[in-house]
């Protein structure tokens, strides 16, 4: 057997993510190897972190796929849940889950991970007409049991997402900065998410908001600083997130048992793959 076949026969458990050593440094894609992606798009993606307005669905497909969540989410706050509460929803949803392997999708993800790819998250970010919540300035990778940082996140606009109803920003350039400090949220920011990184706007260039028509879809590095006002509007914004990784990438506190291999191969012993609900 070689030393390529038994490199992952004992892998480390832990029990939280403190314990775990982490490489959080940003793995740039290949643009020579695009083909779905431009080459000056993976360029983009490497320069800045984070790439935007890529199409997806079309009009129609769209609001087929807004009527969907629109009942998913029916019964979700039926059964006691709210418009946050919809997280891996892969595991329990088959539309989700062929989401996550939409071939459109995976092929703008392959161009920045390789060809080897772990589709292992799937949550509904639903902000309701002025429900007052934010998401404060934050970097993906601190929440995540993953090394190394080879993952992106897929931001699928499920309605129309613009400033006018809180779309999502980011800050350029800030992915070269590694790993940034954090502390826990304060009670009155009113954070959807529990994570603040102060002085967010010292490390990029100025903000920039993700300006999204429903059924199309942004991708962004885990270390790439980004978070969204409060919707003051009368309009509801809604995205689903999806979250890759190269299929190298190790998974500990049982967070492996999420992964859905969506494109080539991944050790079974690492990602032994999640079957469709």
């Amino acid at each position: 057997m070689t030393d390529k076949e038994t490199q992952f026969d004992v892998i480390p458990q832990y029990d939280a993510l403190e314990q775990i050593q982490r490489e959080l440094v940003f793995y740039p894609a290949e643009p020579e190897n695009s083909t779905t992606l431009s080459a000056e798009q993976a360029k983009q993606y490497n320069e800045l972190g984070y790439i935007s307005n890529l199409d997806v669905f079309t009009d129609s497909e769209a609001d087929e796929l807004r009527g969907y969540f629109d009942g998913l989410l029916r019964n979700v706050v039926a059964a006691g849940g709210d418009s946050y509460s919809i997280s891996t929803a892969h595991f329990k949803h088959p539309r989700v889950y062929d989401l996550l392997k939409h071939p459109t999708i995976v092929g703008y993800v392959k161009d920045i991970l390789g060809e080897n790819v772990v589709g292992w998250g799937s949550h509904f970010f639903c902000k309701m007409p002025h429900d007052g919540k934010a998401v404060a300035w934050h970097q993906d990778a601190s929440y995540w049991p993953l090394t190394p940082s080879k993952t992106v996140t897929v931001w699928l606009a499920i309605d129309d997402a613009d400033e006018g109803n809180a779309c999502m920003k980011f800050i350029p350039k800030s992915h070269l900065h590694g790993h940034l400090e954090w502390r826990e949220s304060s009670a009155d920011e009113n954070n959807v998410l529990n994570q603040t990184v102060d002085n967010a706007l010292d490390f990029g260039d100025p903000p920039v908001h993700n300006v999204l028509r429903a059924g199309q879809m942004s991708m962004h590095s885990d270390l790439l600083l980004h978070g969204s006002d409060a919707n003051d509007s009368d309009r509801r914004r809604c995205g689903l997130t999806l979250r890759y990784c190269a299929a190298d990438v190790h998974a500990h506190m049982d967070w492996n048992l999420k992964g859905v291999i969506v494109s080539g191969q991944a050790d079974s012993r690492l990602w032994p793959g999640a079957s469709r609900p």
